[in-house]
């Protein structure tokens, strides 16, 4: 079982005194920590004594506090184990979080917030232009390719060389899309019943794709501590993960970018506890204000890389990859062909134009990202200017803390006031997160405050809200 430091509470529970009475503050902050997902479910709680000292408050203070927790279902008591976190049955989550997601159609006076993603890259016309000149000679082939085309496993090979990774383009298997490769990876490498190691908040997808693959998601909570080594390889021991699912570059949906060191002492961790790096590069190219440090796989020889051509080119480009150590490749060539037996040729050598000729087509892209974020973010400081959220460095998501937990009801009005969201406990292994919702920066700038709008009328419906309906499980990309 998880056990949790009186330490760690208090760095959690932050520097700010506990107002009077304190047993209520203290249940409020526990409450908002195990909802958040901060804290997680099946944590065990240090032990009221230890806390007292820890705190500096009263055994009758801590207990008070665990008692109110008690009754509303945030904690419960076994017997050997002592307090542990629970979410109550109407705020759990698991049926989302184990159903799948589910795709709609959006009404043409709404909004969609759930994609994270532009508009196709300005020139990607000119590229599929050139691509179909290079097109009549794959004919005569199958068309197939399982590995992917040599020309292409070349140029992305010289793409890790430009960022300060050798690389072999027989280590390199083309993919449609990186979620097609994480799924790959997870059958190649992985067991039924195995253990995962997620970030949380964290993609969606990959929750979904954990669950479908029968294995069982080890959450690792990267908000406030972000990748704490200390904190993860608790997690790792404790939670017996073999494998560790990281986005360190302008993390999906946090837009926490890994440093340098912190690369480094994950990578040691990771080593240390026998768990096996899987990196989600989706958002590399578009660092906004800063280019990120060295891949992962730099630093963690034994890393598996997965990479995707639709967040920095266009959605519609399915295309993606696993660089892998040698080992790998095979196993993970045949998971593979369990899913599909090659990923479209055109779109390939359309990727492989753009990779050759298309840097300054990239500064363009990154240019208009940062331009739509900055729009967004002046747009909520003005209509929602209790909605609070750290300005991420790059990627394409502003995650947002509402200052009550009103999420689930907030994606339930939105379409009511033109807007689509997803939930914040899409973004989490075990649900909670009520009081989150991520906002991807995708819209033209000079839409950005239509968009502030109308999530202020959905905000401000959301509070008065009473309805207990299930929320609708957008589609996340």
């Amino acid at each position: 079982m998880r056990t949790l430091s009186a330490r760690t509470v208090d760095q959690l529970l932050g520097p700010d005194r506990l107002a009077r009475p304190a047993y209520r503050s203290l249940a409020a902050g526990l409450r908002r920590l195990i909802a958040d997902g901060r804290i997680l479910v099946d944590t065990r709680l240090p032990s009221e004594r230890a806390l007292m000292s820890q705190l500096g408050l009263s055994r009758t203070t801590v207990g008070a506090a665990f008692d109110v927790l008690r009754a509303e279902g945030f904690i419960v008591t076994r017997r050997g184990s002592g307090s542990v976190t629970a979410l109550p049955e109407d705020r759990s989550g698991l049926a989302l979080s184990r159903a799948g997601l589910v795709p709609s159609d959006v009404p043409d006076d709404v909004i969609d917030l759930t994609y994270a993603v532009l508009p196709a890259a300005a020139g990607l016309t000119a590229a599929y232009e050139r691509a179909l000149e290079h097109l009549p000679r794959h004919l005569a082939t199958s068309g197939y390719h399982p590995r992917g085309l040599p020309e292409l496993r070349e140029a992305l090979a010289g793409w890790y060389e430009g960022r300060g990774l050798p690389t072999d383009p027989g280590d390199i298997v083309i993919t449609g899309g990186a979620h097609a490769a994480l799924s790959a990876v997870l059958r190649a490498v992985l067991d039924p019943g195995d253990r995962v190691l997620l970030e949380t908040p964290t993609y969606p997808n990959a929750i979904v794709g954990v669950r479908r693959s029968s294995l069982r998601p080890v959450p690792f909570p990267i908000d406030p501590l972000g990748w704490d080594p200390e904190h993860l390889e608790l997690a790792l021991r404790q939670g017996g993960a073999r494998l560790a699912y990281l986005v360190p570059d302008f993390q999906n949906p946090t837009g926490r970018l890994m440093s340098s060191d912190e690369r480094v002492s994950t990578s040691q961790v990771l080593r240390r506890t026998g768990s096996t790096p899987v990196i989600d590069e989706t958002f590399v190219e578009l660092g906004l204000d800063t280019a990120p440090p060295a891949p992962f796989a730099a630093s963690s020889p034994e890393a598996i890389t997965l990479g995707s051509s639709g967040k920095a080119w266009w959605g519609g480009l399915r295309v993606g990859w696993v660089r892998a150590p040698h080992a790998l490749v095979a196993p993970i060539l045949e998971a593979r062909h369990s899913l599909d037996l090659g990923t479209a040729v055109l779109e390939q050598l359309v990727l492989v134009e753009l990779l050759r000729s298309g840097r300054t087509l990239l500064d363009d892209r990154r240019a208009e990202a940062r331009r739509r974020r900055d729009a967004m973010v002046a747009a909520l400081r003005t209509h929602v200017p209790d909605w609070r959220f750290a300005v991420p460095p790059g990627g394409l998501n502003l995650w947002c803390e509402l200052p009550v937990d009103r999420g689930d009801a907030l994606s339930r009005v939105g379409e009511a006031a033109g807007v689509r969201l997803a939930r914040g406990a899409q973004f989490g292994t075990d649900g909670g997160m009520d009081r989150f919702v991520r906002i991807p920066y995708s819209v033209p700038a000079d839409e950005a405050d239509d968009v502030g709008r109308r999530l202020a009328n959905a905000w401000t419906m959301a509070l008065e809200s009473r309805s207990t309906r299930e929320p609708a499980t957008p589609l996340v990309a």
